[in-house]
């Protein structure tokens, strides 16, 4: 797993004209080919009587499953454009659709890759990217004579608390950067004396917007 990848903020659409001719861009999250397949197969019905419905995706930890389809858009003018703004922004597991309905003024190639490029550029600027950060979750348990102490350091810490549980003893749950997470766990060490249980749990991704 990625320690932090950016993508897509959600799924969304921003249209853009250009020329008399509309360009809506559609952008989602897709995990899978399959996913991305679907989504563009249901956006072509949504808009089954446009001239195009051209679409770019970009899937796995590596972006080792890339597609660009032109859609009767002459080559290398739709697909590819699209493609490479996803790829510009660093975006990950991302797939676009950008609907051209025609409004009778020819772009001409470089027109069309602009064009295409634009809608997915200004599509994004406009649903929103995200970053995910992988994070671990950190269980700690201490006893109740430690709660005021650590309670303040860990709200003012840059660390968010999941959640606290007040049971025999307080166990406090905390997200924390996978890479910091050696380092936090011996700041807790520290702070507590040693007079703390500290166990690794599961791991989970924290959104932020960039």
């Amino acid at each position: 797993m990625l320690s932090d990848y950016l993508t897509v903020k959600k799924t969304g659409q921003h249209e853009i004209v250009i020329d008399k001719s509309r360009f809506i861009a559609h952008i989602a999250r897709a995990t899978t080919e399959d996913e991305a397949i679907s989504f563009i197969q249901s956006i072509k019905k949504e808009h089954s009587s446009a001239t195009h419905n051209c679409s770019a995706y970009l899937i796995g930890e590596t972006d080792n499953i890339q597609k660009a389809n032109d859609d009767g858009e002459p080559s290398g003018t739709a697909g590819v454009p699209m493609l490479e703004v996803l790829k510009k922004r660093e975006l990950k597991d991302t797939v676009a659709v950008v609907t051209r309905y025609f409004g009778g003024i020819k772009l001409g190639a470089g027109g069309l890759i602009r064009a295409y490029g634009k809608s997915v550029s200004e599509g994004l600027n406009h649903i929103g990217v995200v970053q995910r950060q992988l994070h671990q979750i950190v269980h700690i348990t201490v006893d109740y004579t430690l709660l005021g102490k650590m309670e303040n350091e860990l709200r003012n810490s840059v660390y968010p608390v999941k959640e606290m549980n007040y049971l025999d003893k307080v166990e406090i749950q905390m997200y924390v950067p996978i890479k910091e997470a050696d380092s936090f766990r011996d700041w807790i060490t520290d702070l507590t004396n040693a007079q703390s249980k500290i166990q690794f749990g599961e791991q989970e991704y924290l959104e932020k917007n960039v």
